[in-house]
């Protein structure tokens, strides 16, 4: 067995600290070889070791690999027993002896009221779920192909909802074909996913994967929430954090992954309190955490696809049929990058063109030039990050330069890294490929010249398109489809909105009551991190007052 770990992975609860959770829990009796919690359960339940030994497993491909060995005073549990989601490791007893049993529940309610054991249970949850993917253990493996659009929305996907997984790349592991045909998957025909360890899937949507993980709980769809958020990047989880933690019955509808375009950050450093910056990820990471810790429910890969803005409460559609019903709404479903006008796009995307700059993407460019499209700060944190791994980016933008439209610290950091070349005044006019993109071709729309380079991956982070097509007439938008609220609604569009209340919207209120739109989805905002932030905390106090009334 493993020795029992120490440290902030597998802290040592003290004496005192294990009698503020006895009340609690039970004490059970286990005995040698006791399963306490099986790959792919519900996690429902934390165990504190009395005098007992542990041991917690996980799996790395087919074979199980130790995590760790767990004895007196440690517990066990990850990100999975707060999201309650089922779990990534096997957990049985090595040596005979009591533990404490503590549903979820009860551990939710603990971490709120106590603030001592909250930092010690978080922190360790927290860093477990990063050793385990940085380990490569889960209870996922992909077996795809770098050349597959498909295989890349997956890892994608499941990166971005910071959950464990294995990859086998068949183009790099020719032997991995015999497990392919024991599959009956013939070459070519990947991405495949064995979910759980059982369940084999054929390029399943984000949509069934989230499924077959458990990352959702049923949506009870006769249920009327206190307040249903759309949207789960920064302004969103913002909104879930303070109006879980004051008490509303919270429901969060995301249809990708927690942090919206800011979760694709390499590195936001302008954020207040993090002198050395934080990824994008990290950040949505700890925000998503901290919403569930209070007890907001997160639905991943859940589209809000209408809003049925005429009945009281409201209600909304979702992708696949279900509805939701609310008596107030956020909408914080931000906005997408804008797609240049370029013949074969579509072809091209995941397969050479993406709108992320993580990781994942950086892998797939191997020692490859890049193109960077855009002069945002998302666009300059994408080219100083990918500048540290590929041989050159060329970062193309339309006017004639960075300063009015990206902030100081990157434009003095891009003209100081010499494997980035700004080309101004320069969009791409044709993409040129097979099956993924070869080649590229931009001009200068000063001289008219135009260039034509070997270049096999764009990244496009340019514009800013509101995703507000699902509202479909249901509120008032700006003539760039974001969404007016407070003092920028005008007399006569309250009127052509039938606005029934005698007061004036409040500030983030929309043409509706009880109706709010925060982040880059706002007409107005402010396209910063900070500032989505800002306006998600500031709606659940406009939300309070509406629910009054």
């Amino acid at each position: 067995m493993t020795d029992p770990s120490t440290g902030p992975l597998f802290p040592v609860l003290t004496g005192a600290q294990i009698e503020r959770i006895r009340p609690l829990g039970r004490e059970r009796v286990v005995a040698r070889g006791d399963v306490l919690q099986r790959i792919g359960d519900q996690v429902d339940h934390v165990y504190v070791v009395l005098d007992a030994r542990l041991e917690g497993v996980s799996m790395q491909a087919a074979a199980e690999q130790s995590i760790a060995g767990l004895g007196p005073g440690q517990f066990t549990g990850e990100v999975s027993l707060i999201a309650g989601r089922p779990g990534v490791a096997r957990i049985f007893v090595t040596e005979p002896g009591r533990v404490l049993e503590v549903h979820r529940a009860q551990l939710l309610a603990l971490l709120q009221r106590d603030p001592e054991l909250s930092e010690i249970l978080m922190r360790a949850f927290i860093l477990r779920r990063a050793e385990i993917i940085a380990r490569g253990l889960g209870d996922v493996v992909i077996v795809g192909s770098g050349h597959s659009p498909d295989t890349l929305r997956i890892r994608e996907f499941l990166t971005r909802n910071g959950h464990p997984h294995t990859y086998i790349d068949v183009d790099r592991d020719p032997g991995v074909q015999d497990l392919l045909d024991h599959l009956n998957v013939g070459p070519g025909a990947v991405p495949v996913v064995i979910c759980r360890g059982k369940i084999v899937l054929r390029s399943p949507s984000n949509a069934a994967l989230a499924d077959c993980l458990g990352f959702n709980e049923t949506m009870d769809q006769a249920t009327v929430h206190d307040l249903v958020i759309a949207g789960a990047g920064p302004a969103g989880l913002a909104a879930a954090v303070y109006g879980a933690s004051e008490g509303l019955d919270t429901l969060v509808l995301e249809s990708y992954a927690p942090g919206g375009q800011a979760g694709s950050s390499s590195l936001i450093e302008n954020y207040l309190g993090f002198p050395t910056g934080i990824s994008g990820q990290e950040l949505a990471a700890r925000a998503n955490t901290q919403a569930q810790k209070f007890g907001a429910q997160i639905a991943v890969a859940r589209t809000a696809a209408r809003l049925s803005c005429a009945e009281k409460p409201y209600s909304l559609s979702l992708d696949g049929g279900a509805r939701v019903r609310a008596r107030s709404i956020v909408i914080a479903t931000g906005a997408q990058y804008r797609k240049p006008a370029l013949d074969r796009l579509a072809e091209f995307e995941n397969a050479g063109v993406y709108y992320a700059a993580t990781p994942v993407e950086a892998q797939l460019c191997g020692g490859s030039d890049v193109v960077v499209i855009g002069g945002g700060n998302s666009a300059g944190q994408a080219a100083v990050f990918l500048s540290q791994r590929v041989p050159k980016v060329y970062m193309l933008v339309r006017s004639a330069g960075l300063a009015e439209t990206m902030s100081k610290y990157l434009v003095q950091r891009i003209e100081q890294t010499k494997s980035i070349e700004l080309r101004t005044h320069t969009e791409i006019v044709a993409l040129h490929g097979g099956g993924r993109l070869e080649s590229v071709r931009w001009r200068n729309s000063r001289t008219g010249g135009e260039e034509e380079h070997p270049i096999g991956h764009v990244f496009v982070m340019a514009g800013a398109v509101p995703n507000t097509r699902w509202l479909d007439g249901c509120l008032i938008l700006d003539e760039s489809g974001f969404i007016k609220t407070g003092p920028d609604l005008t007399h006569d569009e309250l009127l052509a909105a039938a606005w029934p209340l005698s007061r004036p919207p409040l500030l983030l209120e929309a043409s509706r009551p009880g109706v709010f739109a925060v982040g880059d989805v706002r007409a107005g905002s402010i396209k910063r991190v900070a500032s989505a932030v800002g306006e998600g905390s500031i709606a659940i106090a406009l939300v309070h007052q509406a629910l009054r009334e």
